[in-house]
């Protein structure tokens, strides 16, 4: 550990000083990204409680940690410990770090099969099991049309025919075969590769939070690049009204607003959108989030934030009913009961926009833009 972290980790833990550290960092609103997400972790009262915050830098965002100033003493520990574990699971998933797992996976799987950690392939088999319920919208292997499109650069262009047809040759989750007996994967087809870009993330907060958990933490929030969040027990002080963690969602066409908010409790919250990774060509806007049946952009959508059990599940499941729509999206949740989504749509009127909510009851959000 370097001496600048044993200062923070000192720092952060020391009681002479932590009621300073609290009352500057819960000064201001933390601002979340204009994907479709935010979190709002300003006092809703004036006798709410502070809040300790604790931050790390990994898979290219910071992620934080989250918990009421009266904490148990092993509080401190346990979340410098949580942060400490995503160091170790970038290492694993990332696709560029080549001696990462996913790296390796992507590199032999088509020649052999290749033995898989077990929480690697809890993953695995999760992401294969969306793909199949949501028929295909939510697919781990859909890195070659982000690339054809020029989305992984930030650098959108329209692709020729051939490109995105040969694209689309390289993607599908059927083509995955996951052997659990014997932890093992394989690919059926050469040029498949794996990207947990749209699940990894969320991934990382559920383990940070069993650290929390089996630290005896029941109250808590935890985000990654001010966007997948998952909450556990209340913010304290908070009137028994906006019971759990409210956090905001940013109006997807002005994205300095928040359109609305949501009370989380005990589960985690995906947003999915397009505001910030998009071109346009010959008056045509194109989004990021490409329908990995198609091989185009998404249109229908504006905006997709879902809630779910774990984070894994609500970012995977933001992306699908993105491309879903706002009537499939609904129907899943239907036929899942414990998922609830809110769903944005452009309105009947130019800069006007629909919402479509399931699973939430009226008293568990509240619009903000009217």
């Amino acid at each position: 550990m370097t001496s600048s972290r044993q200062e923070s980790r000192r720092g952060f833990l020391s009681g002479q000083t932590a009621a300073e550290r609290t009352a500057e960092r819960t000064s201001t609103p933390v601002e979340l990204d204009s994907a479709g997400g935010g979190l709002d972790n300003l006092p809703a009262d004036r006798d709410a409680s502070y809040l300790v915050q604790f931050t790390r830098q990994a898979m290219a965002c910071q992620f934080e940690i989250l918990f009421n100033a009266d904490h148990p003493p092993e509080a401190g520990e346990a979340a410098m410990e949580a942060l400490d574990l995503l160091d170790q699971l970038e290492d694993q998933m990332s696709i560029y770090r080549e001696q990462s797992e996913l790296c390796g996976i992507n590199r032999s799987a088509a020649g052999e099969p290749v033995v898989v950690e077990s929480r690697m392939l809890d993953l695995l088999r999760l992401a294969l099991d969306l793909w199949e319920s949501t028929s295909g919208a939510f697919d781990m292997t859909a890195a070659p049309l982000s690339k054809v499109w020029g989305f992984h650069r930030r650098a959108g262009r329209i692709p020729t025919n051939a490109d995105l047809r040969r694209a689309l040759s390289r993607v599908g989750s059927q083509h995955v075969e996951v052997d659990n007996r014997r932890r093992m994967i394989r690919f059926r087809r050469e040029g498949i590769e794996l990207n947990l870009g749209g699940i990894g993330k969320g991934y990382a907060l559920d383990r940070c939070a069993e650290v929390l958990i089996q630290a005896g933490m029941a109250d808590f929030l935890l985000h990654g690049g001010k966007s997948s969040v998952l909450a556990r027990g209340n913010r304290l002080g908070v009137a028994s009204r906006q019971a759990g963690w409210k956090i905001g969602v940013r109006h997807p066409l002005r994205p300095a607003s928040r359109l609305l908010e949501i009370d989380v409790a005990d589960r985690a919250l995906g947003p999915s959108g397009s505001a910030t990774q998009f071109f346009h060509h010959r008056g045509r806007r194109y989004g990021h989030i490409i329908d990995p049946r198609t091989g185009d952009p998404a249109e229908r959508v504006l905006s997709a934030t879902v809630l779910a059990p774990s984070a894994a599940m609500a970012d995977a499941l933001a992306t699908a009913f993105y491309v879903m729509g706002s009537e499939q999206a609904r129907e899943y949740c239907v036929a899942h009961p414990e998922l609830s989504m809110v769903v944005v749509t452009p309105g009947k009127l130019s800069g006007s926009i629909e919402i479509f909510t399931a699973g939430l009851a009226d008293s568990q959000w509240r619009r903000l833009d009217r």
